[in-house]
């Protein structure tokens, strides 16, 4: 099922998704913490995006490990197998961050919400959940550039 789509390892075609959600989760959901008059357009974006983006990162973990599989099947050269085994544990710590900026950004959406049950919460509640959210965007902004750097120095760093 994750090894290819139509004859292309499937890695390549699904990891563009988690390329362009992580980082639009991490920003969005920061915005929508530091900044309260944008909440009102930001959040259906946020509650989309932190519903989207760990699916779209656990896609893309499940289809490079296969790819993996099929390159350690094929014979490959035990330095790039090496390479992509770094990749793999980036993107492993990338989709843990992922994971739990959403649920940080769930959560950040639920406490600021106008209702009577949230209007009982300690009123440092949203302030604490946007430091948390504002961390975990930074280590999956970091992640997803250490695992799309370290996947094209495999892919191309031999060929150009």
């Amino acid at each position: 099922m994750f090894r290819e789509i139509n004859g292309l390892p499937s890695h390549i075609l699904v990891i563009h998704a988690a390329v362009v959600f992580v980082p639009l989760l991490a920003l969005l959901a920061s915005a929508y913490g530091l900044v309260p008059r944008w909440r009102p357009r930001l959040g259906w974006a946020v509650a989309g995006l932190a519903v989207l983006t760990p699916i779209v990162t656990w896609v893309s973990t499940e289809t490079g490990e296969a790819l993996e599989e099929a390159f350690e099947e094929k014979g490959f050269d035990q330095a790039l197998l090496a390479q992509i085994h770094e990749h793999s544990e980036y993107a492993e710590t990338l989709l843990w961050f992922t994971v739990g900026l959403a649920v940080a950004a769930i959560a950040l959406l639920l406490v600021t919400r106008n209702d009577d049950r949230v209007s009982r919460l300690p009123s440092w509640a949203p302030l604490l959940l946007t430091v948390v959210v504002v961390v975990l965007g930074v280590a999956s902004l970091v992640y997803v550039f250490l695992t799309g750097d370290s996947g094209a120095e495999a892919a191309w760093g031999r060929v150009l």
